[in-house]
């Protein structure tokens, strides 16, 4: 078996992803992009997969969420702050319905490339390639703005490389600290319709008051001022992941530098693709969308590729069937890991296989719709016994109206208010931490036979 290389996907087939229509321009930027730092290092993306060793066992669970497609247009320190702090205020709530560490990775950094359903769009009559990220083109619909133009790669690491900085400074900063978190939690169960809420959070209450009595705050024990966070993006622009790949000088083994997690989406998880190649080689922790159309003997096939010492952590499976679609779907899969014997984390993206056109021409998403997946998913791995490991969430710390329904209802008629996406639609702050609550009831609904059964 030949030795793995960086540049091996380069011969092989490739979807997805755009021709430049200049070459020399291009190579240039690769050329340029090859001596910039790394975004990440690898001891980060060792502790990460260490971390996500834990989720596979039981003994973590995995919150990774963020927008659909970063923006240069849309890039700010509010933005970046605002997704950071729900994301915080989640994990908290999770943290409480599971018992168990919650490991936070945001979809942030480097989540500028979109795979696209058609190639093209049709406007007014006017046809044009599809926008597919800004790492790739424009998003205004013009014939100049959809030329694949490889400079904006330059632009993306830029940005990814502020964003990463800035998330930094707030988890070790004294952002994260829990009581600062907690109280942004309490506001949101202080709105209108949030009661079955409140419990919860006079619970967690108590106990923060409770450790507060016991001597326990951010002063004196000082993992409760700060937190880890790890960013993750769909490994889809694979010149710009490649021009960014550098070798660990700690084990001399390739790390994609551009972020902690990458994954491979739905569409381009073919198992002699050039995507899988590319992945395959780097040591950090992977994700595989599992889509409706994945057979069984594809995952083992995708197993094999992207794990093949079956190292604990280092293989995510992200299940996105759409609500009704999980019970004939994930039983098949969970069977498929069962009989390779493989180490896998399940986490559940509700978001791609629930997507709609609604009555007012928006695309959107129900939030019952989402919340039905996430409770399918928990059901299926109650009944197959296996451990249900995270949630995967399109989301943001805006108050966008793009996703339907939540407490705070969003209705058909709202969603040209504050309809921001570039892409798909997310999740707004409410409707996230909603979602969290709900899913820390479900966790909790099924640690206590999980802890019976470890007691006894």
């Amino acid at each position: 078996m030949s030795e793995w290389t960086k540049t091996a996907w380069r011969n092989l087939p490739r979807v997805q992803m755009p021709d430049y229509p200049d070459s020399d321009a291009l190579a240039a930027v690769e050329a340029q992009l090859s001596h910039y730092p790394p975004l990440v290092f690898a001891g980060e993306a060792r502790t990460l997969k260490r971390e996500l060793a834990k989720v596979s066992k039981g003994e973590a669970f995995l919150l990774q969420g963020g927008d659909c497609a970063e923006s240069f247009a849309e890039f700010s320190a509010d933005n970046i702050r605002d997704t950071f702090k729900v994301m915080l205020q989640m994990a908290m709530v999770l943290t409480f319905g599971a018992k168990v560490p919650v490991i936070k990775v945001g979809r942030m950094a480097g989540q500028f490339a979109k795979p696209r359903s058609a190639p093209t769009e049709t406007v007014g009559g006017t046809e044009l390639p599809s926008y597919k990220g800004d790492i790739i083109n424009g998003f205004d619909f013009t014939a100049e703005a959809r030329i694949p133009d490889p400079a904006r790669m330059l632009q993306a690491y830029t940005q990814s490389a502020a964003t990463l900085n800035l998330l930094r400074a707030f988890s070790k900063g004294g952002f994260a600290d829990v009581h600062r978190v907690h109280a942004w939690t309490l506001g949101f169960t202080n709105a209108d319709n949030a009661e079955r809420y409140r419990d919860m959070a006079n619970r967690i209450q108590d106990t923060l008051d409770f450790m507060a009595a016991a001597g326990l705050t951010a002063e004196t024990a000082h993992d409760l001022a700060q937190v880890d966070f790890y960013t993750s993006h769909e490994a889809l622009l694979l010149e710009y992941e490649e021009a960014l790949c550098r070798i660990d000088s700690t084990t001399g083994l390739p790390l994609a530098g551009t972020g902690h997690m990458l994954w491979i989406g739905d569409r381009t998880r073919q198992p002699d693709g050039a995507h899988v190649e590319f992945l395959k080689g780097v040591q950090n922790p992977i994700g595989l969308k599992c889509g409706p159309t994945l057979t069984s003997g594809h995952l083992k096939a995708l197993m094999a590729r992207l794990n093949p010492k079956n190292e604990p952590g280092r293989l995510t499976l992200i299940a996105r069937f759409g609500a009704g679609q999980v019970g004939d779907n994930l039983p098949r899969l969970i069977k498929a890991v069962q009989e390779e014997g493989a180490n896998v984390v399940w986490t559940c993206d509700p978001m791609h296989g629930n997507t709609i056109k609604s009555s007012s021409g928006y695309k959107t998403r129900p939030f019952d719709s989402v919340l039905r997946e996430v409770q399918e998913f928990f059901a299926i791995h109650k009944a197959e016994g296996t451990i249900p490991g995270g949630v995967h969430f399109e989301m943001t710390g805006k108050d966008v109206t793009e996703c339907t329904g939540g407490v705070r209802a969003v209705s058909d008629e709202d969603l040209s208010s504050r309809y921001h996406t570039a892409c798909d639609p997310r999740l707004n702050a409410s409707q996230a931490l909603e979602l969290a609550f709900l899913v820390a009831e479900e966790l909790s609904a099924r640690r206590q036979p999980a802890s019976l059964a470890a007691a006894g």
